[in-house]
């Protein structure tokens, strides 16, 4: 049977890994897929890279364009990353009756919507399980297999950069900034980590999910989106001591208030009980918990990146496409996941709406009548206590920690506590304030 011809855009770690793996495995994806899937025409700048790696196999160019508009391409595999040329190659290749498979979660998450409309147009398909969590497919787990639940809330590490920052910073006690240095010096960071360690990739990723799990369009500037830069060390160990780890979550979730529903879409650092399997995923590992109606919880766990974790997940896309290839557009699985003419407009809930529990540390002075000021300030704000504890002050020392975990309460109410606490005399610092989900319902 005629191959299907695919042209791939960039041949960097993942372009290579792809690349390798599809050839080592021919056969067996061959069977998989009814038809052989062969990687004819690459496009790099860095031409002596791609010779490398091809060794003869494809056809080289250093000229994109000349892949999207290739009459004999059938698919068009884009591993450039970012926004700007991506998606125009994109859109030309889509435009040109071609399929595409995509790692781009920035390009999706922020033109998605763009991008689909165009690919529904024009009857091709757009696919992308490797822009998530690498070689966990979450998509298709979202998209097809818990296609008979209500998706509840989704829970996340979907970042391993800062998983593995958060796990050295536990198991060894050391601050953020030197395990950052450690991490670049591994490889697990960028030169520039800005994106991994201020969550914004993760809030690329938690737009793609809550897409797909609940029927709304891409809407990456209503995330809530905070990293663990500003993390200190300090409450992590006081989290162990109460019995939860930290991590780095994306969080979206569905509630009903008033009679109005609304999505919760954010990212941040997160109290999770350390009995919970998703707190004990160190490293750089990622993993995914969801909740449906009807399975319950289920959790994803795997590797988030790397060049065969993600080429892994590149190619069972390529399967796909290749297996529908010929199908009738109108009964192929949507992009994401409703038909496009079913979703919601749902709104995404502000942050000062959201409700959750609360870790608060507080420094204060060590003298009578402070706690008594702090509870009073919460419980007028309609915040309440459901453990504290106190770290007894050294020999010679004025001021002591405060640690207190909140039941369920709303952020606005929390927001407006800890401006009043902050202005009580015998507050030494600015409060320290960490969200906390038990997720076990």
């Amino acid at each position: 049977m005629k191959p299907i011809n695919v042209g791939l855009l960039g041949i960097g770690t993942v372009g290579g890994g792809t690349f390798n793996v599809l050839l080592r495995n021919e056969s067996e994806i061959t069977r998989r897929a009814g038809r052989p899937i062969r990687i004819s025409k690459v496009a790099d700048k860095n031409l002596e890279l791609a010779r490398q790696v091809t060794q003869g196999r494809a056809v080289i160019t250093d000229d994109a364009t000349s892949v999207v508009t290739d009459p004999d391409i059938d698919i068009v595999v884009e591993l450039i990353g970012g926004c700007g040329i991506a998606r125009e190659l994109v859109l030309a290749a889509i435009n040109n009756g071609k399929h595409v498979v995509t790692a781009n979660k920035a390009l999706l998450a922020t033109h998605g919507n763009e991008i689909f409309a165009a690919a529904q147009k024009k009857g091709v398909m757009v696919a992308f399980e490797a822009a998530v969590a690498g070689g966990i497919p979450i998509i298709k787990a979202l998209r097809e297999g818990l296609t008979a639940n209500r998706i509840q809330w989704i829970a996340g590490i979907i970042n391993g950069t800062t998983n593995f920052i958060l796990s050295e910073m536990r198991d060894k006690g050391l601050p953020f900034a030197t395990v950052l240095a450690d991490a670049q010096r591994l490889g697990y960071a960028e030169a520039d980590p800005t994106f991994d360690i201020e969550g914004v990739d993760a809030a690329h990723k938690l737009t793609i999910m809550a897409a797909i799990a609940f029927g709304i369009p891409m809407q990456f500037d209503k995330v809530h989106v905070e990293g663990i830069a500003r993390l200190d060390a300090i409450d992590i160990k006081y989290a162990e001591q109460l019995g939860y780890r930290i991590k780095l979550l994306g969080i979206t979730k569905r509630v009903s208030r008033n009679g109005a529903d609304g999505i919760e879409l954010r990212v941040h650092p997160t109290l999770i009980p350390s009995r919970r399997l998703i707190a004990n995923v160190e490293g750089a590992m990622n993993a995914v918990l969801v909740q449906g109606d009807a399975v319950g919880a289920t959790l994803y766990y795997g590797k988030g990146a790397g060049a065969e974790p993600t080429a892994s997940a590149v190619i069972a896309d390529l399967v796909d496409v290749t297996r529908m290839h010929t199908a009738d557009p109108e009964h192929r699985v949507p992009h994401l996941a409703f038909q496009p003419d079913a979703l919601m407009d749902t709104p995404i809930l502000p942050m000062a709406e959201v409700e959750t529990r609360y870790y608060l540390r507080l420094s204060v002075s060590d003298q009578p009548g402070v706690l008594a000021d702090i509870t009073r300030i919460l419980a007028d704000q309609h915040i309440s206590i459901d453990a504290m504890i106190q770290r007894e002050p050294g020999e010679g020392e004025e001021q002591t920690d405060i640690i207190m975990l909140t039941h369920l309460s709303r952020e606005k109410h929390v927001d407006a506590a800890i401006l009043l606490i902050e202005a009580l005399p015998v507050v030494k610092s600015r409060v320290t304030r960490l969200r906390l989900e038990e997720l076990d319902k």
